[in-house]
């Protein structure tokens, strides 16, 4: 019911524990693999997923090498990237809303993952890696404060040019938070980027019959649910 009125997967919204085990079950039953879910803080955390891990661990990103297990992000605006190397070895999902994109002093959630998980950390292998952006909030629905703005160009100036002026108030802009990790990506040397291309197909704030939208619902049903992207071994 409410906002959480279709297979929302996220225990921590308000949402009743039994409706979403039996949404993660029907989720689980979809892929043919048990999703593992993080417990997500807008961070740089990452862990490695095997077929021990336990739901709820406190991590942005994960990768894993093990068949059976899916890499799972929920979002509800955040952006959920997929990645996966051409020698089919391994596979990773990250989880980046603004906070967790920019990070410290130009380190966050992406940089983090290039350190922790083995098939990024060479930068010339990485142009092997398929990475996919997500649906996510687009330009048109995701106003934001200067603090963003400065997040983000404080550490790349060229960025800049993702934000343009909010036509409801004179100290906000609207930002392309899939151009800032199309971007970012690029930068880390990721070589083969799809997904999210900022059109409007893509806004999670815009299509209320396709997705959960925590900018979107919030302010009018009290909350939002979740979904998740997920990527395994076959």
């Amino acid at each position: 019911m409410g906002p959480w009125a279709s297979l929302n997967l996220g225990d921590h919204v308000g949402d009743a524990q039994a409706a979403v085990a039996v949404n993660r079950r029907r989720f689980a039953a979809a892929l043919g693999v048990r999703p593992v879910f993080l417990r997500q803080v807008h961070g740089s955390g990452v862990v490695h997923v095997t077929p021990d891990t336990p739901d709820g661990v406190e991590a942005d990103a994960c990768w894993t090498d093990h068949p059976g297990v899916a890499c799972t992000v929920m979002v509800a605006d955040c952006l959920p990237i997929l990645l996966a190397p051409d020698d089919g070895q391994s596979v990773a999902a990250v989880h980046a809303g603004w906070r967790g994109l920019a990070g410290q002093g130009g380190r966050g959630v992406l940089e983090a993952l290039c350190e922790h998980w083995p098939a990024a950390r060479d930068a010339a292998r990485r142009q092997t890696i398929c990475a996919w952006i997500g649906a996510a909030i687009g330009q048109q629905a995701f106003e934001v404060g200067p603090e963003v703005v400065r997040a983000f160009v404080s550490v790349c100036p060229s960025d800049a040019d993702a934000f343009t002026p909010s036509p409801n108030r004179s100290d906000r802009w609207l930002a392309n938070l899939p151009l800032l990790a199309r971007r970012r990506l690029q930068r880390l040397g990721f070589g083969r980027v799809s997904g999210h291309d900022g059109s409007r197909a893509w806004c999670t704030a815009s299509d209320a019959s396709r997705f959960f939208s925590h900018r979107r619902d919030a302010a009018v049903l009290g909350g939002s649910g979740r979904q998740a992207a997920a990527i395994w071994l076959a």
